[in-house]
């Protein structure tokens, strides 16, 4: 028995290590001109490039990954359905895919259920209580990623609408100065490196594949599932249907996304006095009252013993 949770040990140490290399894993981009002279003076050019690349990037991140997406087919189709709605909202962390974020899922509630049920075998402790307590910290393990995928959507929503001022008034100034609103969008998805720029990015690649602007709109507003970008969405595709001017509504809609962002900066000043409750009551004044009492206490304390006396 103490054989087999060391053996399970070292699986599960094993394990964790390959998922935290495969996540923070990444390429190192190439300069253009190294790759251009090695396909043009080789004779079998990708079967080199294919062999100059790491061990870790040949056999063991695409087994890995098969792994991951072997384990990711068991989940239920609802889970599959609320995940094809929130990676696209958090912009797919670390590249994942659908079936990828669901084996991770699966992967870390069964490495935590068997580290757990190791760790009682080597205390040689009963096997019921080991068995519960390791299927709770599993369904735990199971949910984890759940939350963290919930707090990335909530972090590039609110980055998304911090850049949205910006955004609008840089989409203004090229608009005033002759560019389009797809060559506007262009500039600001190469120039800025933040979640609204990508967004536009994204705009300006589906329209170049074929769709509507207005689709290309429509989907970018669905995915981020911001009010105010919906909002400035819809303003443009009711512009767009009436033909109305481009350059009067980006005026419009940049005077009032400042606004807003006025307005929430005012809401969150006057959020700061309660939050402060908290922290004064439990934590400042108890000490200030240490400080200030606590040395006449023991004089306090004489006193009402010699009249008692």
């Amino acid at each position: 028995m103490p054989q087999l949770a060391v053996g399970g040990g070292v699986a599960v140490g094993l394990a964790m290590a390959l998922i935290l290399y495969g996540l923070s894993q990444s390429k190192k981009p190439e300069a253009l001109q190294k790759r251009l002279e090695r396909l043009t003076v080789s004779l079998h050019p990708l079967e080199e490039a294919e062999l100059e690349q790491p061990m870790a990037d040949r056999v063991l991140k695409p087994w890995f990954h098969r792994q991951v997406q072997g384990a990711g087919r068991l989940a239920p189709a609802r889970n599959m359905e609320k995940l094809r709605e929130n990676l696209p909202r958090a912009g797919y962390p670390y590249g994942l895919t659908v079936l990828d974020f669901m084996g991770v899922k699966l992967l870390v509630g069964m490495l935590i259920g068997i580290g757990v049920l190791a760790l009682f075998a080597l205390k040689g402790s009963s096997l019921l209580p080991a068995l519960l307590l390791a299927g709770a910290l599993g369904i735990i393990g199971f949910l984890l990623p759940d939350f963290w995928l919930g707090s990335q959507v909530k972090r590039r929503q609110k980055e998304i609408v911090r850049g949205m001022p910006d955004a609008l008034d840089m989409l203004t100034i090229c608009v005033d100065a002759g560019a389009g609103l797809d060559s506007a969008m262009l500039k600001i998805s190469q120039k800025w490196r933040n979640a609204i720029a990508t967004e536009f990015g994204k705009v300006v690649g589906e329209i170049r594949i074929g769709m509507t602007r207005r689709e290309a709109l429509q989907n970018m507003a669905n995915r981020a599932n911001v009010p105010d970008l919906s909002s400035f969405v819809a303003v443009l595709v009711q512009a767009d249907q009436f033909g109305l001017s481009i350059a009067t509504v980006l005026h419009t809609q940049s005077e009032q996304m400042r606004a807003r962002r006025w307005q929430r900066a005012e809401e969150e000043a006057r959020k700061v006095p309660t939050k402060l409750l908290f922290p004064l009551v439990f934590m400042v004044f108890p000490a200030m009252l240490a400080v200030t009492i606590g040395p006449a206490i023991p004089v306090l304390l004489k006193t009402f013993a010699s009249m008692g006396k």
